[in-house]
């Protein structure tokens, strides 16, 4: 069962349906206008209910079409329900999903539409609630975040004509759906150039999942980092981890065990270089004095830690917004610019990082 957080703006534009006038011979619904026109139904709810977030040559194509077969907007009925947006994730229990959300809803609430938010888990059988649940509330659009659906949704998403953005796709998208990210691969690098630039050269990495592929982006970022300046990649210093606190501290911990430990750790999450921070604090090591850490996400938290992180920032709010914009231009059948589109990375210095200890 998937979990739901509605957060449905009152002002957002009612679905509605349309009946022919009085003097027509039948009821017809806007799915028909729909079809004929050649758009999605919210497109053609926009349109009867008046709002403006629609391309010039669709309404008139839309309106057009209602006004040849006699359409009339029905009044409010209670129970109609408001504009929406889906936003999709694996799980929420992390901060940058929060940050994700601030930036949809701030999209969201400017244009009148509502957001709900819900989490899949990878679980059996949720993922096919929410698409029961999806088809019950007439959802204008849908912005999943790393996770997977089966192409078997990702059809039934095409055939009720709900257009789709995914932020930091896993693995290859199974649809030609529009997508969001960060530019990974040049923080990964960014990241592992300041520590060797410190004089570290034993530098350990805990990855993060590798079925995505930002995770993928930033180790390969890590590993050219070394490339270009002629330091070896040992494997035995690349842990993996999955994005939490608990894997950032058991990797840390793996790294520390080696023969010959690092004198720098570049953990590909904010949650777990602050673990392998925790990690490091009960063996006695000191940041950065004995080890250096560096992070990614620039998450608020982090600022904050002992000592305050270095890290990657990755503008999770603005991707928020970007897959809000675009797939609200989807659903008033406006194509994207780019199919897929990466917001620039940069390094945060601060004070967990700093040269090696001499021995």
């Amino acid at each position: 069962m998937s979990t739901e957080v509605g957060n449905v703006a009152r002002e957002g534009a009612q679905r509605k349906a349309a009946t022919r006038s009085p003097d027509g011979p039948a009821k017809v619904t806007i799915t028909e206008i729909a079809r004929e026109a050649g758009v999605s139904v919210p497109t053609v709810s926009r349109v009867v209910n008046g709002r403006s977030d629609v391309s010039p040559a669709t309404r008139a194509r839309v309106e057009e079409l209602l006004h040849r077969h006699g359409y009339r907007r029905r009044p409010p009925a209670p129970g109609d329900r408001a504009a929406l947006l889906d936003l999709v994730f694996n799980d929420l229990d992390s901060p940058w999903a929060v940050e994700i959300i601030r930036g949809v809803e701030e999209v969201a609430h400017d244009a009148g539409v509502g957001t709900v938010v819900s989490a899949i888990h990878d679980r059996a059988g949720a993922a096919r609630q929410w698409m029961t649940n999806l088809r019950a509330r007439a959802s204008d659009g849908v912005i999943l975040v790393t996770s997977v659906l089966e192409p078997g949704l990702h059809d039934e998403l095409r055939r009720l004509g709900v257009p789709l953005v995914v932020i930091d796709p896993a693995g290859s998208p199974a649809t030609e759906a529009p997508t969001v990210g960060a530019a990974n691969w040049a923080g990964g690098m960014a990241a592992t150039q300041h520590l060797i630039a410190l004089g570290h050269r034993r530098i350990g990495f805990i990855e993060g999942p590798p079925r995505l592929l930002c995770s993928r982006a930033r180790l390969d970022g890590y590993r050219a980092a070394l490339d270009v300046a002629g330091v070896p990649v040992d494997d035995a210093l690349i842990v993996p981890g999955d994005f939490y606190h608990e894997s950032g501290f058991t990797g840390c911990n793996q790294l520390l065990d080696l023969p010959e430990p690092p004198t720098a750790v570049f953990a590909s999450s904010d949650q777990m270089a602050l673990g392998a921070i925790e990690a490091l604090r009960r063996r006695g090591v000191r940041v950065p004095e004995d080890m250096s850490v560096v992070g990614f996400d620039d998450l608020p938290e982090v600022r904050w830690s002992a000592p305050p992180l270095t890290t990657v920032r990755q503008p999770l709010a603005d991707m928020g917004k970007l897959a809000a914009r675009s797939v609200l231009d989807l659903a008033r059948s406006v194509e994207p610019a780019s199919p897929r589109v990466e917001l620039a990375t940069e390094l945060v210095v601060r004070a967990s990082t700093a040269a090696p200890r001499r021995t």
